[in-house]
Parts: structure tokens; sequence; C-alpha cells
């Protein structure tokens, strides 16, 4: 991906004894997924990370699925964090904060993002049932753990309420999605300057 006048684009490669992964953003695209990690549902809704967030993304992870998704599904969290909160840099001139309700047909879901430098995740989803297909729903709380720890954000996801395991994941992903689009936008009336009366964000 091509670097925009502004440089918000970032790359990061991530190898470990589990995995191996690559990513890279930018900020500033139209939300272009391209998504390889080896897990059908996960790159699912990786795809709805990128087209509701409009970061584009390049990710392709490999990693131990004989042994379960855990490794992969983490250590992409991780890796996307990472890229995100290179692209940020010092975080000079970005709304910084954003909010909302997502609806998904019978399912609503908040999330709540603080591009602070804090990490800190606030989870308060509930699922009805172990997986979704073959994907173990406890990992959508590990992925937005990852992604939060290494994005240096406050995240907060909140299921209102929902009936149908895919849509409340689902709903996780594009309303975090909504809210990063949001949140990492540069906002014209800050001037370039760090919305902190601290001075930094980093």
């Amino acid at each position: 991906m091509a670097d925009n006048k502004q440089s918000r684009s970032a790359s990061i490669s991530r190898t470990t004894n589990e995995t191996s992964v690559s990513v890279s953003v930018n900020l500033d695209g139209s939300g272009i997924a391209k998504i390889s990690t080896g897990v059908g549902f996960f790159d699912h809704m990786l795809d709805q990370l990128c087209r509701h967030s409009l970061i584009d993304m390049e990710i392709e992870t490999k990693g131990d699925l004989h042994v379960d998704d855990h490794h992969a599904v983490e250590d992409t969290g991780i890796a996307i964090g990472q890229a995100i909160a290179k692209a940020l840099g010092d975080r000079r001139g970005i709304t910084r904060y954003a909010s909302l309700d997502l609806v998904m047909d019978e399912t609503m879901t908040k999330a709540g993002v603080d591009l602070s430098g804090r990490p800190f995740l606030v989870w308060n989803v509930n699922f009805s049932a172990p997986k979704i297909g073959t994907f173990d729903t406890e990992l959508v709380r590990e992925f937005f753990q990852a992604l939060a720890q290494n994005a240096g954000m406050t995240l907060h996801v909140l299921n209102h309420y929902g009936a149908n395991n895919h849509h409340i994941a689902e709903t996780c992903f594009k309303a975090v999605a909504r809210v990063l689009r949001t949140a990492t936008e540069i906002d014209p009336r800050q001037a370039g300057r760090v919305p902190s009366t601290k001075g930094t964000l980093v």
C-alpha cells in the first residue's frame, strides 16, 4: 500500500514459534481488505473491520491451527494493533474519541473508543454457545483485548441484546470498525494539535 501525503500507513511483521503474521494498514484508505488467516469466520470478521472502518488492511497469518485458532487470532490482533499505533504516530490532529450503537437484525451492540495511548478493554458481551461453526466465541474477546493493548486504545464493547451468536460477533466487529473510522480521522479544527491538554498521547 502506498503511503498517503500524511504517511498514515504502517506495516508490521511478527514471528513466533506459534505464528507468523504480516499486517499493513492505511488509515486513510477506502476499506480494501486482503486477508488470509486460515480461519474462515475470523477472515469474515476482519473483512467487516476493514470495510466499515475504511482502513485498508493486508493481513496474512500462518498459525498453528492444528492446535486451535487461539494463537492465530490473538497474534493477528497484536499485529493489527501495533500497525495502527505506528500509523497514528504521535496522534496529532486526530478526532480521538467516538462511540455508537450499531444494529444488525435482532442485535444491538455499542462500541466506544478513546485513542488515548492508554490500553484498556471493557468487555460486556456474552454468547449463548461456545462456538460459531468451528470458531470459539471466546476468541472474539481475545482479539479485541490484543487489539486494544497494542494499539494503545481504551475500548468499550457492550452488547445490549441479540439472539444469534454470529450477529452478536459481527456487530462487535462492525461497531468497533465504525468508531475507529471516526476516532482515527483528522479533525480539521484541531489544526494539527495533539488532542490532549497534556500535549501528548503516547
